[in-house]
């Protein structure tokens, strides 16, 4: 006999009757609950850390996503990430004019790591396509054999063309607004950082740069949705900002607002600054953190299949 639902059987497998359901004892407690309290249901939360082969596993597909992503799709989000990421160079600025009075290096550092994370937190929990995130994420599929290297690089050349058109607009309306913002001699200060470097030097410190972006992408797959997240993201980036580390994107807005706002800088320079700082972001997470974590990841799944494989067999 099916088991109606929302009834009670008794031992003797029959079904009780709503009056047999009030005598008892727990029919009563029931009755008694119901008319005390409010049912509610209750939902199932995965929050935990997320175990490395499952982040691993949610890499690949995230990055397989956007790879197949349609094309005007990458490019607007792409836009909007350097827009967004625009309102880091604003906010270093102000504060680097802010604190140049007091003549301390120290001092300068701390105050404008702590504001540079603001744009990317906005531009990454938004969803906005930051290319610096898919120097790894990218990758997995790749290293996994799910995507092929077109499919990589026509990723990376939209992102890129993305986020820098947004770069250079931010840029554009943060000069418009100059008369208001009033953070000229910041901009320029931030631009000789930019450029006063020689190749060598510019592309470790993109290196680096694209490592802790790439390792923050990673925790952000890593993590509890929501707040942890952002944690996550402010942290690699007060790092990247503590350092004085060359973000391509990031910088891009800043070298473009100092060669728009100041006759000191030349396209040229500015072209030199993007062209080897996105080649040392993409050094640092395709390789420090794409491949590695593949790679120490991806060792251990073999041998814990080969385990499970003798296990059944005995």
């Amino acid at each position: 006999m099916a088991e109606e639902p929302g009834k009670i059987l008794l031992p003797d497998g029959t079904v009780a009757s709503a009056e047999e359901e009030t005598t008892t004892e727990r029919g009563k407690d029931r009755s008694w609950e119901e008319g005390q309290y409010i049912p509610v249901i209750i939902k199932r939360s995965d929050e935990v850390r997320r175990h490395p082969d499952d982040s691993l596993e949610h890499a690949i597909d995230d990055g397989l996503e956007q790879l197949k992503r349609p094309a005007v799709s990458l490019f607007l989000s792409a836009i909007a990430a350097g827009l967004t990421v625009g309102f880091s160079a604003m906010a270093v600025a102000i504060v680097t004019q802010a604190v140049a009075p007091l003549e301390t290096t120290l001092l300068t550092r701390i105050a404008t790591a702590v504001v540079y994370p603001l744009g990317f937190v906005l531009c990454v929990m938004s969803g906005a396509q930051l290319y610096t995130e898919h120097t790894a994420t990218a990758v997995y599929p790749l290293l996994d054999r799910q995507a092929t290297f077109k499919m990589l690089l026509r990723l990376w050349v939209i992102v890129i063309a993305g986020n820098l058109l947004g770069a250079a607009a931010s840029a554009s309306l943060l000069t418009m607004t100059e008369t208001v913002i009033q953070a000229k001699a910041g901009y320029v200060a931030i631009g000789h950082h930019l450029v006063e470097f020689d190749a060598f030097s510019l592309i470790v410190s993109a290196l680096l740069a694209g490592w802790l972006m790439a390792l923050g992408a990673w925790l952000v797959i890593s993590t509890r949705i929501g707040f942890s997240q952002m944690v996550s993201i402010y942290v690699v980036t007060f790092l990247i900002g503590l350092g004085g580390l060359h973000h391509s994107i990031a910088g891009s807005a800043e070298m473009f607002t100092a060669l728009f706002i100041s006759d000191e800088f030349t396209l040229r320079q500015t072209m030199r600054f993007i062209g080897l700082a996105l080649f040392g972001n993409l050094i640092g997470g395709s390789l420090f953190v794409g491949v590695l974590n593949y790679a120490h990841i991806r060792k251990t799944q073999p041998a814990s299949e080969e385990s499970s494989i003798k296990t059944e067999d005995s």
